[in-house]
């Protein structure tokens, strides 16, 4: 399975799940987003990587049981592996759902980040998993997605949401303005891939996020409008 540790006395930790991407004919394990992952520990700082491979439920079940075992201040799990209507890397994203939402108090998991095709279609299940568990966000594609180019906006906003404070996931605004600068650096025009009829789907119309802040009275929420709306402020006109 290779799982890969480097604990060292830092206080959060990207933990990435993932699925042999086979991109080409000669590509096997080559292809990773971990390298990604590590440059935003190295620049965040005060942040681990751990790894794990899964290939079906069974080795889904075992690598996040494996991964989650050490217990850090701000963690985000990142699922990488290539999605498709309700499955990604053979194991339905209802399961993944709920066994992340269900060790998420616990083990402080406070986002999920969904980098497979398709699965931004699934927002309402990503609201009813989320709602009341430890996750304070989720974010996916609505579409298919270009490997390099999702990758570095996974890294993106993986990297603005490992950096807020505990106090910070208090505040639904704190949160989708880490999302919109996140964001705010990459064309929301630009095509990122393809919907089911092959029909070319940008940026805007493929990234969905889901937010629901700690704390009473707050739910689980799209907030994909609200986050687009405040990256355009960013940029110039």
């Amino acid at each position: 399975m290779g799982i890969i540790k480097r604990r060292g006395s830092s206080t959060n930790a990207i933990l990435v799940l993932e699925s042999p991407w086979g991109l080409d004919e000669k590509d096997n394990n080559r292809s990773s987003v971990v390298p990604f992952m590590q440059g935003i520990a190295k620049y965040t700082g005060d942040t681990e990587v751990f790894h794990a491979n899964f290939y079906d439920k069974k080795s889904f079940d075992y690598a996040l049981d494996c991964i989650t075992r050490e217990g850090f201040k701000n963690t985000i799990i990142y699922i990488a592996a290539h999605g498709y209507e309700d499955k990604i890397g053979n194991v339905k994203v209802d399961h993944i759902l709920g066994e992340v939402s269900y060790i998420s108090k616990q083990q402080n998991i406070t986002g999920l980040l969904f980098g497979s095709c398709f699965i931004g279609k699934k927002t309402l299940e990503m609201e009813v998993y989320i709602q009341e568990s430890g996750l304070r966000w989720c974010m996916g594609y609505a579409s298919s997605c270009n490997w390099l180019e999702g990758t570095m906006i996974d890294a993106a906003i993986i990297g603005a949401m490992i950096s807020l404070e505990n106090g910070d996931f208090e505040s639904r605004d704190i949160i989708n303005s880490a999302f919109a600068n996140a964001i705010a650096p990459f064309a929301d025009n630009f095509i990122i891939g393809d919907d089911y009829s092959g029909e070319a789907v940008s940026i805007r119309d493929s990234l969905k996020f889901v937010c629901q802040p700690e704390g009473k009275g707050h739910r689980a929420k799209d907030v994909t409008h609200d986050v687009f709306e405040m990256a355009s402020t960013l940029r110039f006109d």
